[in-house]
């Protein structure tokens, strides 16, 4: 990086004549690009490959998908196509260094994102082409198994799965430390005649952390208010800082082949602990056998704690650490002297104890040293030996020896992929990657959980919004999201429009039927769904259900005040003069064999000129309807989608897994029609925004603003995280400018980024000298982007600072 970043090497020119004579359908991509060489991944005279050789082995640098030269060409184009350079660089590994397999290294590219039909690829089809009769190997991310089912089904890959990065509490660090010593101090002395004066002190330091936007911070002196009333100020407080110092974050990046750190193996087990497993013989979770042994209920401590209540949030935290340190008693048995865990021995715990004399296990006698000495030795047992074998399967390495097989022409085995916390059969990795059946989902866990999720979403509405219920809401269905969860946002559409999935003779999800007004107790609340082109590949069979739902609901004779589904159809087959059925179509994605709005991209590249360009995008590109009465067919309707969107009066996401939150990718962005929908309102007001936290066994509903504070606070801001990311080098750092793209992203899509998170931004690593040196010498690309970042964000209208702070950058 410090010698010459910016300079790809070249690995070989290629002259156009020798391009033309190799790529056979060179002269299909005139229409999009020109005759060759074109303006990417060329010299201007040759096609460049870029890359090194060592001995027999190439690796090469996968060209982009052609945006970053023509950004304008997003709007226009339904679907991309690949550019000269592209073609050339596969044409090079074929024809030319005559490749005996190709493997692509990480997730993901672009070459299975290339036009062409969605499943059984044809010779017309870009991907096809490309990779051609190159055997293919993809070293891919084990919790994400929908687009690797893509990989597989479009370049014919053979996936390898690989550990997620290792994960850590986020923990707290300057203000929110200073904070969290507050509450302690509070805690302990609240009945002294210092209680107020402390109070005090926490209300101007979470003004300070820029916290007056997540709790209701009183305005009156402290000592004027109730003890009731101070506590539970000091109770949401605390909540907060809890939520934040207790969220999982992927510190730096996997190295393949390499098992985690105790430290590591703790964070990940700890959140395995915290789950109930019911299909593993009733598996209890820590959290719950802890609470038990003090006679609580962990569901009931949970709801206090989310009220506030002081004792109840002070209660989990207990019980959060006392897990923590029973899971790292079970870890640190297996620990080597480097402080890996190398191998797993299984503890007989009967014979551990006789040894010591009866002596408890270890996680039993830490629970004890953490104050939960009564905790049931009968339910420790089976989480404990369910936890040693989780704990074996994280350290196995075959993602090495799996990739060595595929080389040698051997068989990988197959393995679910998905979230090892909610699912730990996705490890060891080393496996070749499937998804599940897509006709068994939703499962009734699912429906369970998507239930809860939509009345906590209804009913923080509602109290927002003077007891009305939304009329619409506006929501994303993804593929791996739905995968790892057994289709619980799904499920979550079905519950919003009072219909009831049933199963069949053989198991499959093919039945529905209404819920009665009276039993749901509520209106049926229409829906704008917008399918993800992963999803609607995956999962067809379930667009035909959600289409039918929503018709089945349009079409049932109850009053419209109560049917806010049949309420919209109605207006709109009058306004538009279709059929009822046709004007109920609220089920939409991408056409056939493209993907996402590619507002992402434009926000990227830089080469949008104002927010109404980016919902033109998103318009045209997910105005796609699936009608179940023309299966198999997406067609343009983009003036149903345009009707329905204006009827919304919340948007709505999930997040299903600690690994992706909203900023490490763009696609959550990519897909939020906020400012969209607001452009098409006829009173032009902004809808709410949430998002739905699943990642743990208490599922919140936060606003989107409130989990972008969430996000920036525990990843970007976070030292932890962002040193974690340095220590990786120059990919650490680019993940870093890609998380505060992706903010900016967000003020550009929702406006719900906070002005203090672009200021903390600046301040973190722009005003301090020593970052922005470590910063440059690391990856100067990444810093560049950086300060541009900031700048356009100033430009744009996002974040007002100091003439100061914009002259330096």
């Amino acid at each position: 990086a410090k010698i010459s970043s910016p300079e790809l090497n070249v690995a070989y020119r290629m002259p156009v004549s020798e391009y033309e004579e190799l790529c056979e359908y060179s002269e299909e991509l005139h229409e999009n690009w020109g005759p060759p060489p074109g303006q990417l991944n060329t010299d201007g005279q040759n096609m460049v490959v870029y890359g090194e050789h060592f001995g027999n082995v190439f690796i090469g640098v996968q060209p982009s998908f052609g945006y970053e030269g023509d950004p304008m060409r997003l709007l226009f184009s339904k679907s991309a196509s690949p550019h000269h350079g592209f073609a050339a660089f596969y044409t090079y590994m074929e024809k030319i260094y005559q490749a005996d397999a190709v493997l692509h290294f990480g997730t993901h590219g672009s070459l299975e994102f290339m036009p062409g039909k969605q499943v059984g690829m044809a010779d017309a089809c870009y991907p096809d082409r490309l990779i051609n009769s190159t055997p293919n190997i993809y070293y891919y991310a084990a919790n994400n198994p929908s687009e690797a089912t893509i990989a597989k089904r479009r370049s014919y890959a053979a996936t390898v799965s690989y550990l997620t990065p290792p994960a850590e509490n986020s923990g707290l660090y300057k203000g929110l430390k200073e904070l969290s010593e507050l509450v302690a101090s509070y805690q302990s002395l609240k009945d002294s005649g210092r209680g107020p004066a402390i109070a005090n002190s926490i209300v101007e330091k979470a003004k300070q952390c820029n916290m007056d936007r997540d709790v209701s911070l009183p305005e009156d002196d402290c000592k004027d208010i109730s003890a009731e009333e101070r506590d539970n100020v000091v109770g949401q407080v605390y909540k907060k800082l809890i939520e934040i110092e207790s969220r999982l974050l992927p510190c730096g990046l996997h190295t393949i082949g390499k098992p985690p750190t105790a430290e590591e193996a703790v964070a990940t087990l700890v959140n395995i602990a915290g789950l109930d497993r019911p299909e593993d013989g009733d598996i209890k979770s820590l959290p719950r056998i802890i609470a038990a042994s003090v006679g609580r209920d962990i569901d009931e401590v949970y709801r206090a704690s989310d009220r506030g209540d002081l004792e109840s949030v002070a209660l989990l935290q207990s019980i959060t650490e006392a897990s923590r340190a029973a899971v790292k008693a079970c870890v640190m048995q297996s620990v080597s002297n480097e402080g890996r865990v190398a191998s797993v021995t299984l503890l007989d715990v009967g014979a551990f104890i006789n040894k010591l004399g009866g002596k408890g296990s270890p996680w039993a006698e830490a629970l004890k040293e953490s104050g939960f000495p009564s905790c049931s030795e009968e339910d420790l047992g089976p989480l404990f030996d369910y936890l040693q074998t989780c704990l074996g399967e994280v350290v196995r390495d075959n993602e090495v020896a799996s990739v060595v097989k595929a080389l040698d022409g051997g068989y990988i085995l197959p393995g679910p992929g998905g979230d090892p916390i909610r699912n730990p059969e996705v490890l060891p990795t080393g496996k070749n990657i499937h998804a599940l059946d897509p006709q068994s989902i939703p499962t009734s866990a699912a429906i369970d959980s998507a239930g809860t999720v939509v009345e906590r979403l209804l009913e923080r509405q509602r109290i927002e919004n003077d007891g009305a219920y939304p009329e619409t809401i506006g929501l994303v269905l993804w593929g791996t999201d739905n995968i790892k969860t057994y289709g619980e946002s799904l499920a979550q559409v079905l519950w919003m429009v009072g219909v009831r999935p049933e199963t069949d003779q053989l198991g499959r999800v093919s039945k529905l039927s209404l819920i009665p007004l009276e039993e749901l107790g509520r209106p049926r609340v229409d829906v704008v769904v917008n399918c993800s082109g992963v999803f609607r590949d995956l999962f067809i069979n379930q667009m035909a259900l959600l289409d039918r739902a929503v018709k089945m609901a349009a079409e049932a004779d109850e009053p419209i005040e109560q049917n806010f589904v049949r309420k919209h159809a109605l207006e709109q087959a009058e306004e538009l003069g279709v059929s009822l059925r046709d004007a109920a179509t609220r089920v939409f994605s991408n056409s056939s064999g493209s993907y996402s709005a590619n507002v992402g991209l434009a926000i990227e590249n830089g080469g949008w000129e104002d927010e109404n360009q980016l919902q033109s995008m998103y318009l045209s590109r997910k105005g796609f309807a699936f009608n179940s009465d023309k299966p198999g067919i997406m067609e343009s309707q983009q003036k149903i989608f345009e009707k329905s969107l204006a009827t919304v009066d919340l948007t709505f996401q999930n997040l299903d897994s600690s690994e992706i939150s909203l900023t490490d990718v763009s696609h959550y962005l990519d897909s939020d029609p906020t400012k969209v929908v607001q452009g098409l309102r006829n009173d032009g007001k902004k809808p709410q925004s949430y998002v739905a936290d699943t990642t743990t066994a208490n599922a919140q509903v936060r606003t989107l603003s409130e989990t972008m504070r969430l996000d920036s606070r525990t990843k970007l801001l976070n030292p932890k995280w962002y040193e974690g990311m340095l220590a990786s080098g120059y990919e650490g750092a680019r993940e870093i400018s890609k998380r505060l793209k992706n903010t900016y992203g967000w003020s550009a899509t929702s406006g719900e980024v906070d002005n203090w998170v672009y200021e903390d931004t600046n301040s973190t690593f722009m005003a301090d000298e020593e970052m922005q040196r470590r910063l440059l010498e690391t990856n100067p690309n990444s810093f560049r982007e950086m300060v541009t970042t900031l700048l356009e964000a100033n430009g744009r209208g996002y974040w007002e600072t100091s003439e100061e702070n914009l002259d330096r950058l």
